[in-house]
């Protein structure tokens, strides 16, 4: 029983547990005695006396330790083989390096894995010169900013050291006079189409697109000279609300009044019209009443192409206005133009200069006279990443070739360059040059960003409601201003832009907000009452501030309104490029599906230079790691790529 007690331990072992008193007593006496003694113990003294012995003394702090001088000791794996959780933790799959068996694995050389670990630090040096060199920030630990953006990225990236380069070229021209145009057309800029600013000085775009489209400077990264009569291709990429329309509509007119001073088919027919003048003074003229017409009837010789009928309105508008003083006949096709008035004006003897029309009715126009397009020189398709999209794409096209005969200069304009559009333009127009502003595909730091959770209370995942509860606490300081000297209220109108993804869309979200007290309107392709949105529009674009006195009054069923609040439901539609400078607040009831659609719906707001701000609407299926990486982007004035 003591043998089965004791087990396999030595007597000498148990010794020397002993302390050492213990130790001088026991070599009287024998080894057995002590053994009995040893096991009767308890178990818990035997561990105080082992703990004791195995406790160490503690140095003093001013005494140096005696491994001081030596290395760390190398760390190794515990584990030399490859277990089943080695690749959890790992940032780079290795897949190539991976070998086939264990055997390959343990018979690859030191030189080898020299090899591999030189090449991928080759490959890290070599993408950190290239975002040097394209002025991308570094790529820290691999980790790359705006994840969920990146995953949508859809736009073209350009480096923050070419938009360096770009600020310091837009010093070079900062006022209209160092521009090469007309005496005429100089005083139409400042008398008709910038009336009413103070301090009149070109915009980023401006200084440097109608330079190069002038021939006045050349770009610095092309090398290749253009030869006289060659064709000469632009892409004019600027952000939204930052001028585009005069800077490609300047150098366009320019070039067409030179053209037409040199024209001896038209100096000609100036001749025969001021004799048929002379001759008509005469009160015995007999003659017709009606002049041959014009060389340029039915024959424009600039022609600007816009995606929408309220596009072409508004471009219109600042080609008529530079008209009154350069003198040139300006005509429109779009949907909102009555047939008989296109024809009319395309076929006036007095002839037609320029055209701004939808690609499609000027497709259907061509495809029955086909020398329409026979004498343009300057082809300017505004919207570009539309118009070249599968919609517009084939009218589009269809338009270039006809033109490409007579064509001196084609010009694209856009203020977002998809990826699609980058690689089409370079594939088919390579020796296209591209002016780009500082700011593109940014959102403006002036334009602040505001999110609603539309799952939290009160809304419980009711756009519907959230959206009237936002348009409420915007028009509520307005309802609530106080009077004039007249004792009338006559505040200011607050102009709001409501954005939804879908076209059946717009008419739900504008009856639910008539049902709450709020003068809204939809605007899409298919609406039936155009003359009432055409109005509504038209009051948008205005710059000027609206006061509610001089608009109509508007009855609502309810008790409670909005009296000095106007809104627009509306697609992408209204997102292109109109100039909405009465407009401080866009809503996005839906979230947007791309960073193009953010740039355009958010650029309604905060156009030359106002400030404005976007609220968008997100539900529990939205994206809201976009929503939060597009609100970091804006803050931080970054492009959304």
């Amino acid at each position: 029983m003591l043998r089965a007690a004791l087990g396999p331990v030595c007597p000498v072992c148990r010794t020397a547990a002993t302390p050492t008193s213990q130790l001088r007593l026991s070599l009287s006496r024998p080894w057995h005695s002590q053994i009995s003694q040893t096991v009767q113990q308890p178990q818990d003294q035997l561990q105080k006396r082992f703990l004791g012995m195995q406790r160490r003394k503690i140095p003093s702090r001013m005494v140096l330790s005696d491994t001081v001088a030596r290395p760390p000791p190398a760390r190794q794996s515990r584990r030399k083989t490859a277990g089943p959780f080695t690749g959890m933790n790992r940032t780079v799959a290795n897949i190539r390096d991976k070998p086939s068996s264990a055997s390959t694995r343990s018979s690859r050389s030191l030189a080898a894995t020299a090899a591999a670990v030189n090449s991928r630090h080759e490959s890290r040096r070599e993408n950190a010169e290239k975002d040097v060199k394209e002025g991308r920030p570094s790529r820290k630990g691999g980790k790359k900013p705006f994840k969920a953006l990146r995953m949508q990225q859809s736009l073209t990236t350009i480096g923050y050291g070419q938009r360096t380069q770009i600020r310091s070229r837009m010093q070079e021209m900062d006022q209209f006079d160092q521009f090469n145009l007309l005496p005429a057309l100089q005083k139409a800029v400042v008398s008709d189409a910038l009336r009413g600013l103070v301090d009149i000085k070109p915009t980023p775009i401006q200084r440097l697109a109608i330079p190069m489209l002038l021939g006045q400077v050349a770009d610095r990264r092309q090398s290749r000279q253009f030869a006289p009569g060659e064709l000469r291709e632009f892409l004019l990429a600027a952000e939204t609300g930052s001028g585009k329309t005069l800077a490609y509509l300047l150098p366009a007119i320019d070039a067409l009044k030179r053209a037409e001073a040199e024209d001896e088919e038209i100096l000609a027919y100036k001749k025969r019209l001021e004799e048929e003048k002379k001759r008509r003074a005469d009160t015995n003229y007999r003659g017709p009443a009606v002049f041959e017409p014009h060389p340029t009837t039915a024959r424009p010789r600039v022609v600007v192409l816009v995606p929408s009928a309220e596009l072409v309105s508004q471009v219109g508008a600042v080609a008529k206005a530079l008209s009154h003083e350069v003198k040139f006949k300006t005509d429109l096709l779009s949907a909102n133009v009555s047939p008989k008035a296109m024809a009319r004006n395309l076929h006036s003897p007095a002839g037609i200069d320029v055209v701004v029309a939808t690609p499609h009715l000027l497709a259907s126009v061509a495809e029955s006279e086909p020398n329409v397009l026979s004498r343009v020189t300057h082809l300017i398709i505004d919207e570009a990443d539309s118009l070249f999209d599968r919609s517009f794409s084939p009218a589009t096209t269809e338009i270039l070739e006809k033109a490409r005969s007579s064509l001196k200069q084609l010009v694209l304009c856009s203020a977002t360059i998809p990826r699609r559009l980058d690689t089409f333009l370079a594939s088919h127009y390579p020796k296209m040059q591209r002016i780009t502003t500082p700011n593109l595909h940014a959102i403006p730091r002036r334009v602040q960003l505001g999110v609603i959770d539309v799952t939290k209370e009160p809304y419980r995942n009711n756009k519907n409601l959230a959206c009237a509860d936002a348009i409420w606490s915007i028009g509520k300081d307005t309802s609530d201003a106080g009077y004039s000297e007249g004792g009338e209220k006559d505040a200011d109108v607050k102009r709001i832009m409501v954005f939804v993804n879908e076209r059946e869309k717009t008419q739900e979200v504008a009856e639910f907000l008539r049902t709450k007290g709020i003068d809204a309107v939809a605007l899409h392709r298919d609406a039936a009452e155009h003359r009432h949105n055409a109005e509504m529009l038209a009051m948008f674009t205005a710059a000027g501030p609206l006061k509610a006195s001089n608009l109509k009054p508007v009855t609502h069923t309810l008790g409670r309104s909005l009296p000095n609040t106007k809104v627009i439901v509306a697609t992408d539609l209204a997102s292109r490029g109109i100039d909405t400078l009465g407009v401080r607040h866009v809503v996005l009831y839906d979230v947007p599906h791309t960073t193009i659609d953010f740039i355009h719906r958010l650029g309604r707001a905060g156009r030359m230079g106002r400030r404005g701000r976007g609220i968008v609407l997100v539900g529990k299926d939205d994206r809201r790691d976009v929503v939060a990486e597009v609100r970091e982007s804006m803050y931080m004035g970054q492009a959304l790529v």
